[in-house]
């Protein structure tokens, strides 16, 4: 198996809902057969229904992985700024935005659907133009 991944899928209650709140965060998306797909870099964000979803997977209800999605950012202010729109869209501030262990400043907010967004500045992760991260060679730090 390669080392990547192509697509998240998140099982939402409502695609409409779900849709117009991370249309309030900016994000541009295109609906299919009740399905949303957002080209985030190299990969794409799909908001599904929840049920479809159990149903398309084999499993009854909606799934017990926790995880967390994460967003790195260019500075302690965008950290603010991305966490004040998402509330304002709708979100919930989980973990207000503060200093971390390593260095950098982040905060955590929930969807509507509850799936956790982590927004951080890390001084350690350098992003690209593009935005894309690339993960630092941590055993040259030793």
């Amino acid at each position: 198996m390669e080392q990547r991944i192509s697509l998240i899928t998140l099982g939402v209650s409502d695609v409409a809902r779900a849709k117009a709140f991370y249309e309030q965060l900016g994000w541009q998306g295109q609906e299919v057969e009740e399905t949303v797909f957002f080209q985030a870099g190299g990969l794409a964000l799909v908001l599904w229904g929840r049920d479809k979803l159990a149903d398309d997977a084999g499993i009854e209800g909606p799934g017990t992985g926790a995880m967390t999605l994460a967003q790195n950012v260019r500075s302690r202010a965008e950290v603010d700024e991305v966490i004040a729109t998402a509330t304002k869209a709708g979100a919930t501030v989980t973990k207000p935005a503060r200093e971390t262990f390593y260095g950098g400043y982040a905060g955590y907010f929930a969807d509507p659907d509850g799936h956790l967004w982590e927004i951080a500045w890390n001084p350690g992760f350098t992003l690209a133009d593009d935005g894309s991260l690339t993960v630092p060679d941590f055993s040259a730090m030793n």
